[in-house]
């Protein structure tokens, strides 16, 4: 039987590709690797705006089954904490602890499932407070992910410091990247799937 490669994409706004006027984002380039590998890959974005990890469990399942219903091979990513470290108020929209219990709950949901899991931590800002949190949540879900013998990426600390990340920021609306940082953050991402999918 032929390999059929089915892969959900779920999170928020980076996963939407909010910002690039290409449309790519970094899930174009992210699946169109595994296709020039040779292997038959379809994918569904489903990245919606402003959400929290809380949002995203509470849509994530019911949404990746009604895709996944086809296909031999499986597969779902994981792209959430953006919005739970940013804090308009003064105070962060999702505790730490609760960001964490969440990704767990929803590993364990596709674990159940059998559909294998890969899980990317939020991007850094241009913000120094907000930086330092999101740097702090990508080692805690790191950690998350391994314990469960999921594979991660870390999105946040290969760009700290990185002009040509910072100068995407800046070009785009200050929070996400114009065109140059999604192919940034695909580069970070693409090899990490195709071992993924290999």
């Amino acid at each position: 039987m032929t390999r059929d490669l089915r892969i959900c994409l779920v999170g928020d706004s980076f996963t939407a590709g909010t910002g690039d006027r290409t449309g790519a984002g970094w899930v174009g380039p992210v699946l169109a690797a595994p296709r020039d590998d040779g292997l038959d890959v379809t994918g569904y974005p489903l990245g919606v705006r402003r959400e929290t990890s809380l949002d995203i469990a509470r849509r994530w399942y019911p949404e990746v089954r009604a895709r996944l219903r086809h296909g031999t091979d499986h597969r779902v990513v994981l792209s959430l904490g953006a919005n739970d470290v940013s804090a308009p108020a003064g105070r962060r929209r999702v505790p730490q602890e609760r960001t964490l219990e969440v990704l767990g709950g929803m590993l364990d949901e596709a674990h159940a499932a059998g559909w294998p899991a890969l899980v990317t931590g939020p991007p850094p800002g241009t913000e120094a407070a907000y930086t330092d949190r999101v740097l702090a949540l990508s080692a805690a879900m790191a950690e998350v992910a391994a314990a469960r013998d999921v594979p991660f990426t870390d999105l946040a600390a290969p760009l700290v410091g990185d002009p040509a990340w910072a100068e995407a920021v800046h070009a785009g609306d200050g929070v996400h990247p114009d065109a140059r940082g999604y192919r940034l953050l695909a580069g970070l991402l693409v090899p990490a799937v195709r071992v993924w999918v290999a």
